[in-house]
């Protein structure tokens, strides 16, 4: 990531280790335990607190980039310079947003250890899924808890009710909006495999959902945290609600962006920490997938082909040639590439839209624009 933005990413990480210290930390900490569960029974030890905590910190401490809590922090300077007061990454005025900042990651976390679960993968980031090194169990307890713990985050500002019920409501809206984007991706690889009726009716769990239930799909299941992190950046900076819900609209396409392209890479060089062409063996309904669809009839030889490939896939797990051949298949017919231009274009749209929102010449709208473009320099 550039290096412009250190300065940001230092505050952060010390925001987040503050707000979810290791156990061997908390004795710098004592106050941490109460400000998580307030009263504490005499018998609860730290030792208690493993199960929940570890498995968290684990997976934060083996990286990630942090746009989502940078895109909080540089959006609330965004709103400020539009507004004349000029900041740098260490203003005062940014504190509420650095103070909220381990929301966003805390999330996205937790969702990254349930995804691991509901997608039965094994990896993550390169070492193994949280489920397979603390057990199922613990895994489930220790991700839902830290949905919780990210909210303590609003608790712990020095701002009035009115703000924090603000920012309550919209981290709730978009933790619902989540686990909607979920639900509809687990019932469509549910269907792989399956046969699909000649009409093309794309019902909860078709072979083929629409393009537009896609995006529909990943607004939400992946452009809602960008949405989350636009919105409260700007509302702790002193933004009106209308000016959260345009930044967070915008947010929302440009996460979509990413994950139009998270889907390209998986299908190219592969994410890192997974293996290439995983998504097959998972049955994702990828845009790749669902362009190479609408080329073909329903029920014609080259969907029932595609479909084939998953099923065996998923059966025979990522050694499979039928990750090789269905990817093959996407390649020759130019989705792919199709998918990537798509998903440049609605990151382009949405920086072109963040410059508009907060006024020509503005430097934090041009750094947002500048973070973006630099997390796809290899297919930009």
């Amino acid at each position: 990531m550039d290096a412009r933005f250190l300065p940001y990413l230092g505050r952060i990480e010390q925001e987040i280790a503050a707000a979810l210290p290791h156990l061997s930390d908390r004795p710098q900490d004592a106050g941490w335990a109460e400000r998580i569960f307030g009263r504490e029974f005499p018998a609860v030890r730290s030792v208690h607190w493993q199960n929940l905590v570890e498995p968290c910190r684990e997976l934060i401490d083996l990286g990630g980039k942090r746009w989502r809590p940078l895109l909080l922090v540089l959006c609330a300077q965004a709103f400020l310079e539009s507004r004349g007061q000029k900041t740098g990454a260490d203003s005062p005025l940014l504190d509420t947003a650095y103070q909220l900042a381990p929301l966003l990651e805390f999330i996205h976390t937790a969702s990254l250890i349930h995804d691991d679960i509901e997608d039965s993968s094994t990896t993550r980031r390169g070492k193994d899924a949280a489920y397979i090194t603390w057990g199922l169990d613990t895994a489930i307890n220790a991700a839902s808890w830290l949905y919780f713990v990210a909210a303590g985050c609003i608790d712990g500002l020095a701002a009035d009710d009115g703000m924090k019920l603000l920012l309550y409501r919209n981290y709730a809206m978009e933790l619902r909006r989540l686990h909607l984007g979920q639900a509809m991706d687990i019932a469509w690889h549910r269907a792989a495999g399956t046969a699909e009726a000649s009409s093309g009716a794309s019902p909860a769990g078709a072979a083929f959902p629409s393009g537009d239930e896609y995006i529909a799909m990943v607004r939400n299941k992946t452009g809602t945290l960008a949405s989350l992190a636009a919105k409260i950046g700007v509302l702790s900076a002193g933004a009106d609600e209308q000016t959260a819900l345009r930044a967070g609209e915008t947010a929302s396409y440009i996460g979509a962006g990413f994950q139009v392209i998270d889907d390209v890479i998986n299908l190219t060089s592969g994410n890192p920490g997974k293996k290439r062409g995983d998504d097959i063996v998972e049955g994702k309904r990828s845009l790749p997938v669902l362009l190479f669809a609408d080329l073909h009839a329903p029920g014609s030889g080259e969907r029932a082909a595609l479909l084939d490939c998953f099923a065996r896939a998923g059966r025979e797990g990522i050694e499979s040639p039928a990750v090789e051949e269905a990817i093959a298949m996407l390649d020759a017919a130019g989705v792919i590439q199709d998918a990537r231009e798509q998903g440049i274009r609605f990151i382009q749209e949405g920086c072109a839209a963040f410059r508009e929102l907060f006024g020509a010449g503005n430097e934090a709208a041009g750094s947002i624009c500048n973070l973006f473009y630099s997390m796809i320099p290899a297919i930009l």
